[in-house]
């Protein structure tokens, strides 16, 4: 006898007198016909399993399923099962906020829509897995909210505003993407209705009742998703799904949640890569994805900036497949080396790995990736621990090679790094501006408070790029001197002189109002309405 940890030998030569090895040749000879007629066609069965699994591989779907023409669905999840070991473990951690059960006849009337605080959020956190679809499986739905429309001056003035610019989309762009609205013409990217789409939840909060039925009775008479269009799997994902799926919030109205169904199984075929990472573009007729035209890699914060909609998406519908591939791309990228949390801005769906030697910056291409892991982080009930420790590593990064002050104001800003990393650039764009919202959102979930003094001397330089200029207006770029007598903090290229409406600077104030409560914010952002 021997116990746990003893040594044990074994005389080898003696081994070899009891059990004389035989060749592999004698030892196939010694078997009956029968044995061997078995083993051979066990091994036909191995290498035709393995000719379709490889064939399945490569074309995206089953052997002798067109699908072009059989468009997967939720009672059909075996065609495109993106789902690994434990998923449900990993990755499906407890709800956010829970959506109420719905009754058709029963709406819920709120003349003063307000956020909840933290203590009712934490309140409202339900916990447990996501199921599987099954035919019998309720899923909660939400209650219609009926909103009363402006009740000051002010909320007159954004509401006219926003009809204003809706009568020109109604009558020179109506059913299409954009309007252009100096030539009173349109212009289509993808033909989804974009637009009209992107508005939905504006429409419903204003309280625009005839506008928001309008839009619904045209799109449910003409919205189609079978297209022959090549679109952007990002852009679709947080315009179009996000809109459907906000106006299926607000109005209870299940037509909205069956088109955003119906485009999540669209869209899903674009991240059936080795390593999760989806392709940038997608044909939503023949489900064929693919890279732009341009670039043969996807971009880092357009990958990483959908999880919220595909987790969302999953919510309402029980159906993981959806949370578990945006849930896997974040999986991946977070087991990628990062210069101190601080990602590149492309990343190749091939092999999975970031571009050498692309820019680093918090600009175009890698913004919302940092947005979105604390925004997932929340989303999962605070949980995912990797998307916190990314988030908190990330924002040391900034701080650490990213963040600079102006000359001779001293202004807090944000620049780039170049050339993988190496060449500092103080370069901003408009769309950093979501990070002083971000960072004090955070200090509502438990993140340090050094976070929300970062936040405040951040948005005070946004807004300052508004406010330097004679149109109230913020260029889409900023330099800023570091010299610390330079005349100017501020400096505008003139291929950098246009604003595209971005709407970072005025969300960040309006987290920080509601943060901090500071009764001056909301006139900061009002101050700029007239630029507008």
């Amino acid at each position: 006898m021997f116990g746990y940890g003893d040594r044990v030998s074994y005389d080898t030569e003696a081994l070899r007198n009891i059990y004389p090895q035989k060749s592999l040749w004698r030892r196939w000879n010694s078997l009956s016909r029968f044995q061997k007629n078995l083993i051979s066609l066990t091994m036909v069965g191995v290498f035709v399993c393995v000719f379709i699994f490889v064939s399945m591989d490569k074309s995206s779907g089953l052997p002798g399923v067109n699908m072009a023409n059989r468009l997967p669905d939720w009672r059909d999840q075996n065609i495109l099962d993106l789902s690994y070991p434990n998923a449900s473990n990993k990755f499906l951690g407890p709800l956010g906020p829970p959506v109420v059960g719905f009754n058709k006849d029963e709406s819920v009337k709120r003349g003063d829509i307000r956020p909840l605080s933290r203590e009712e959020e934490e309140e409202q956190i339900r916990v447990g897995e996501i199921p599987q679809k099954k035919e019998d499986q309720v899923v909660s739905k939400p209650k219609k909210l009926i909103f009363s429309g402006p009740k000051n001056e002010k909320q007159e003035a954004v509401v006219s505003a926003f009809r204003h610019a809706w009568k020109g989309y109604s009558e020179y762009a109506w059913g299409h993407d954009h309007l252009k609205p100096v030539s009173r013409t349109y212009n289509d990217w993808f033909t989804l209705k974009l637009t009209m789409i992107d508005s939905l939840d504006t429409i419903y909060i204003m309280g625009l009742n005839e506008e928001f039925d309008k839009a619904k009775a045209h799109l449910q008479s003409e919205f189609r998703l079978d297209i022959n269009k090549d679109v952007n799997v990002f852009e679709t994902t947080i315009r179009v799904m996000g809109g459907l799926l906000s106006a299926y919030h607000l109005s209870g109205d299940e037509f909205f949640l069956e088109k955003a169904l119906d485009l999540g199984n669209r869209l899903m075929p674009a991240f059936n890569t080795a390593w999760g990472v989806p392709w940038a573009d997608i044909n939503l007729n023949t489900l064929k994805p693919h890279p732009p035209s341009w670039n043969s890699d996807s971009t880092t914060s357009e990958v990483t900036t959908i999880q919220l909609e595909l987790r969302d998406l999953t919510r309402c519908t029980g159906i993981n497949t959806f949370e578990n591939a945006g849930a896997k791309v974040s999986e991946h990228i977070h087991t990628l080396q990062k210069k101190d949390g601080l990602v590149p801005i492309f990343i190749s769906p091939m092999n999975g790995e970031f571009r050498k030697h692309s820019t680093i910056t918090l600009g175009a291409r890698g913004d919302s990736y940092y947005e979105y892991l604390l925004k997932q982080w929340i989303q999962t009930g605070m949980t995912v621990d990797y998307l916190k420790e990314d988030y908190l590593d990330s924002v040391s990064g900034m701080v650490k090679h990213l963040f600079k002050r102006s000359g001779p104001s001293g202004y807090l800003f944000v620049g780039e790094l170049a050339s993988g990393g190496s060449d500092f650039r103080p370069k901003m764009d408009h769309l950093v501006c979501f990070l002083p919202g971000t960072l004090a959102l955070g200090t509502l979930f438990g993140m340090p408070q050094e976070h929300l003094r970062l936040a405040e001397e951040l948005i005070h330089t946004c807004y300052k790029t508004y406010a330097i200029q004679p149109t109230g207006l913020a260029p889409e770029i900023t330099h800023f001197n570091l010299q610390k007598d330079a005349d100017s903090d501020f400096v505008v290229k003139s291929n950098d002189a246009h604003n595209l409406l971005r709407p970072e600077t005025i969300e960040g104030l309006w987290y920080m109002y509601y943060v901090t409560k500071k009764h001056n914010i909301p006139g900061l952002g009002m101050g700029n309405f007239p630029g507008i």
